[in-house]
């Protein structure tokens, strides 16, 4: 299907048997090659090397090509195709229909069909957020009883960490991909879902969640058994991704360089909010306040009105005021 080899497993480990004779694909990897090639031309015009960023501008638009043809599967984006050519992630499955990150990623990596992404985000908001336990699975449904032989993610219990579990680094990346879509309430719906001190609120929840609630799970369980119970804590890598998503996506704030963009995403309900951001020995105090939800309306530095939404980062050892309206 002109798309990378999954080999014994890609972001998912627990896919080891799917490409394990070298002809199994991904569709997942091939979104995630994409954004890597994309981001790859700036780093080798940045060497001078333009062959070499014409070779990866070329591999990108022919991924791109390849998996609109392919990996579409009616209402959501196929996950793999197996070394014998059978589906996963699709609605002919009977189990693992639909995968979280191959949702997600046609967004954040910018390679999936506008039209396409809008169907496939609301489909994973249908399938994999349960709002009663707050979980949003990784894929659903589990594993458990069919022929597909995907590796040892079937060793877990149904519902139980990638086995159709919510896995925390999987559902950040769902909402950062309905933060890049501006859909506001959506992201303050889940980020409030996935947040750890939300299920710490009560003796109930906490008697459910059993963990601690004070840091992030690697995994919630989604089995009937164990619905809402904290798996793996102190999990780095979630928490390192939740916290670009509050910061650069929820928040806003994205650093290139000595530049500065603030483009919130925050709920229409909020009036505003205020950040104190460090730049070396000085210190920028922030303050966001929504009006409209159209854009960035009006940004004043220490007084100042300046066009557009990026701060040029001074480090002056001062302390500096800005306003933004939106």
């Amino acid at each position: 299907h002109g798309l990378p080899l999954i080999g014994t497993g890609d972001w998912n480990d627990g896919f080891d048997k799917v490409g394990n004779e070298g002809k199994g694909e991904s569709v997942w990897l091939a979104f995630f090659l994409y954004d890597i090639l994309i981001r790859f031309i700036e780093i080798a015009k940045l060497k001078s090397d333009e062959e070499f960023a014409e070779v990866c501008k070329q591999q990108a638009e022919k991924l791109k090509i390849n998996i609109q043809k392919n990996g579409w599967d009616g209402n959501w984006y196929k996950r793999a195709w197996f070394d014998n050519g059978a589906e996963l992630g699709s609605a002919k499955n009977d189990e693992c229909r639909i995968d979280s990150i191959a949702q997600s990623w046609s967004v954040i990596s910018n390679a999936g069909e506008e039209k396409r992404t809008l169907i496939a985000l609301e489909s994973a908001y249908q399938h994999l957020v349960k709002k009663e336990s707050g979980i949003i699975k990784l894929l659903d449904p589990p594993f458990d009883k069919s022929n597909l032989n995907p590796g040892y993610i079937k060793g877990y219990v149904p519902g139980v960490r990638e086995n159709g579990g919510q896995y925390t680094h999987a559902a950040v990346w769902l909402i950062m991909a309905f933060a890049k879509l501006k859909n506001n309430e959506k992201v303050w719906e889940l980020l409030n879902m996935i947040n750890p001190v939300n299920h710490g609120t009560t003796k109930v929840k906490i008697a459910k969640y059993k963990v601690e609630p004070y840091v992030l799970a690697a995994d919630v369980y989604a089995g009937m058994q164990h619905e809402g119970r904290g798996g793996w804590t102190w999990y780095t890598g979630s928490a390192s991704w939740l916290y670009r998503l509050i910061t650069e996506n929820f928040i806003g704030l994205q650093r290139v360089g000595d530049k500065l963009t603030i483009n919130p995403c925050v709920p229409n309900s909020w009036d505003s909010f205020s950040v104190t951001y460090q730049f070396k020995n000085t210190y920028y105090n922030i303050i966001v306040s929504q009006k409209q939800n159209n854009g960035i309306t009006e940004f004043v530095l220490d007084g100042k009105i300046i066009e557009g939404n990026t701060l040029e980062l001074i480090d002056d050892e001062k302390t500096h005021d800005v306003q933004i309206t939106i």
